[in-house]
């Protein structure tokens, strides 16, 4: 049996269409309804369906009355705050493809983006650091749009280009990916794949405004069906989360496991009654984390595996819980499959984790950089460069990027393997796994942990031997106050081995 789940195409994306028109659907049947709350230690700044559509709409007439027309790319410079979702769909609505970005961007990082894009326009907030540029709309001006009339969607080919990311490239030159506007369309698969989101839902995001994570799943799904997005203010304490969960009755909260990280390590104790799950994407959960979660609140954590490409469309979910370590499994309209050199491998085999050229999420190519999409591909399917391994069941197991994936002896070994078992031991709250040279050309595998302190070396070897075949156990055991994370929080493997000494004579 080959690594192929497929279980019948999803339904086409209608024709017209517009990503815009699609979030804001239900806008007019829910007009009073809460589609936002700003989350603050004392109440809540509200935002209704009827004042959301009429502030995108708003800033949609704004920006053509400012010189920008249809498909014109303008960058977003602006800070974690609800000014950033409003001028991307305003954008969006009136066909101008917007660029969020990270408000941490440097000013010598946004130059090399303006240079890649030539965007007609920047969106900017004063006190986001961005490049020179001869038209940038001030947060102040984008404000005052929200008032104008209401500008009617540009409604199109699904097909057209709506907005674009960027992501690391494998180069070392970020990558801009263009996506087209039936992306928002394809991230319904998500809502019973992954969410379990109902319309009564108060899905509470702990990402900021800005953050691509926080766009999708903390705003856009959830005003797509009715529901109500709540957003903690900017700065918000994580440990003031829980009891902010409590008060405003979430019924889902989404955060990266580093947030549930830090508020189990800040709190012993959680009463929330109305929650009925937690959804996690942005690095791989460990078991242990799921587990310390699930005893302390009562409820399931449901992790999700995407990427820039194409968002998440693996997950585990409320009617398909994950197995053991497994990701979970392909959502519903969802092909995906498992490669190696010659095509899918055997089901329980290793190989490079990969989706249909066809599905209805994935990018529209890199901007700029279209030799690199032919390089991804192989035949119809798309090459994530993730390794994987899929069930007898379809559920599938994250073995790690290609390029960690460790050799010791000759076998190629998976940190997040290594980072699994050793996330288990006791004192241990973060781990990172990396090969190290201890002599030249002579590498091991060393464990890089985060702890109140350091821990034994014979009883953490003791338990590796315990846990691992031995050509996947850490030869060396090293605490460290911090391990090295990116601005988007994830673990940098790579700059893991600059923490080790190799031993002298």
């Amino acid at each position: 049996m080959l690594s192929i789940f497929d279980q019948g195409a999803p339904v086409p994306c209608p024709a017209p269409f517009n990503l815009a028109a699609h979030v804001l659907g239900r806008a007019d049947q829910v007009p009073n309804k809460v589609a936002l709350s700003v989350l603050q230690t004392n109440g809540a700044q509200d935002w209704s369906y009827l004042d959301l559509k009429a502030a995108v709409l708003g800033t949609g007439t704004g920006l053509l009355q400012a010189g920008l027309k249809r498909g014109d790319i303008a960058l977003m410079r602006l800070g974690n705050t609800v000014d950033f979702p409003i001028a991307y769909l305003g954008a969006i609505a009136v066909g101008i493809v917007p660029v969020p970005t990270s408000s941490q961007l440097t000013e010598p990082e946004t130059a090399k983006l303006i240079n890649d894009l030539s965007p007609a326009a920047i969106l900017r907030d004063p006190d986001v650091a961005c490049a020179v540029h001869p038209k940038q709309i001030e947060l102040d001006t984008l404000q005052a749009m929200r008032n104008l009339p209401q500008a009617g969607f540009d409604m199109g080919d699904p097909e057209r280009m709506a907005y674009i990311v960027y992501t690391s490239g494998t180069s070392g030159k970020p990558r801009a990916v263009a996506h087209a506007h039936r992306a928002i369309w394809a991230r319904q698969m998500m809502v019973d794949g992954w969410y379990g989101l109902r319309e009564t839902d108060r899905l509470c995001h702990a990402g900021a405004f800005n953050w691509t994570y926080t766009l999708g799943t903390g705003l856009m799904d959830p005003w797509t069906i009715g529901a109500t997005a709540l957003i903690p203010d900017p700065g918000t304490d994580i440990t003031a989360l829980p009891t902010m969960l409590r008060q405003h009755r979430a019924t889902i909260f989404a955060a990266a496991p580093g947030v549930f990280r830090r508020i189990l390590q800040k709190t012993d104790r959680m009463t929330l009654p109305d929650l009925r799950h937690g959804l996690c994407a942005g690095e791989k959960l460990s078991r242990a984390l799921h587990e310390n979660w699930t005893a302390l609140t009562g409820t399931e954590l449901f992790e999700a595996y995407g990427m820039s490409e194409c968002s998440t469309f693996i997950s585990s979910s409320p009617d398909y819980p994950a197995r053991d370590d497994a990701l979970g499994q392909p959502q519903p309209g969802r092909r995906v499959a498992i490669l190696g050199p010659d095509g899918p491998v055997p089901r329980g085999k290793e190989g490079t984790i990969a989706i249909h050229h066809s599905d209805p999420g994935l990018m529209l190519t890199y901007l700029n950089a279209p030799d690199e999409v032919e390089e991804r591909m192989q035949g119809e399917w798309f090459l994530t460069g993730d390794q994987g391994a899929m069930a007898v069941d379809g559920q599938i197991s994250y073995l790690g990027r290609d390029d960690d994936m460790m050799n010791a002896g000759g076998y190629r070994v998976s940190p997040v393997e290594v980072e699994a078992a050793l996330s288990r031991f006791p004192g241990v709250t973060q781990v990172g796994a990396a090969a190290v040279e201890v002599k030249p050309d002579t590498f091991v595998i060393a464990a890089f942990y985060t702890g109140p302190e350091k821990l034994d070396d014979v009883a953490l070897r003791a338990y590796v031997e315990a846990n691992l075949a031995r050509y996947k156990q850490p030869r060396a055991f090293i605490h460290v106050p911090a391990l090295p994370t990116g601005g988007n929080g994830k673990l940098l493997r790579r700059a893991l081995p600059a923490y080790f000494e190799a031993p002298t004579k």
